[in-house]
């Protein structure tokens, strides 16, 4: 099952040893890798809290996405990493305005950290 390796410039590029998404020929699923606020253009932080961080986050996978001739529209399943519960209301609010309508299966969870310090990370597996 051959894999190809999705790489935009309309996200911000991998921080580390991993590929911005992994899409699986003949299977017709995308897997895209944890997105946190980043500026494409210049991979600098997106700062001012929990809800330019959940657009930018979405943003970025909805870019990777596109590049993989997919879209929002056909996620199935999301992950979302928060640093806090206590933003999970904000993050649902600014969530529910990508995916109004036949939203995908999720999955939320609180951890310590986050890259660069960021409040949310969000990952994505989508159709093709």
């Amino acid at each position: 099952m051959p894999k190809t390796i999705i790489q935009t410039e309309n996200a911000p590029r991998a921080v580390g040893p991993y590929s911005q998404a992994v899409k699986i020929e003949g299977e017709s699923l995308i897997f895209v890798s944890g997105q946190i606020a980043l500026d494409p253009k210049t991979g600098d932080r997106i700062s001012g809290g929990i809800v330019p961080e959940t657009r930018q986050a979405i943003e970025n996978i909805k870019a990777i996405l596109e590049a993989a001739g997919s879209g929002l529209d056909k996620v199935v399943k999301t992950t979302v990493f928060l640093h806090s519960m206590d933003d999970f209301g904000v993050m649902n609010e600014v969530y529910s305005q990508y995916f109004a309508t036949a939203p995908p299966a999720r999955s939320t969870i609180e951890v310590s950290r986050l890259p660069k310090g960021m409040k949310v990370e969000i990952e994505a597996i989508a159709l093709v």
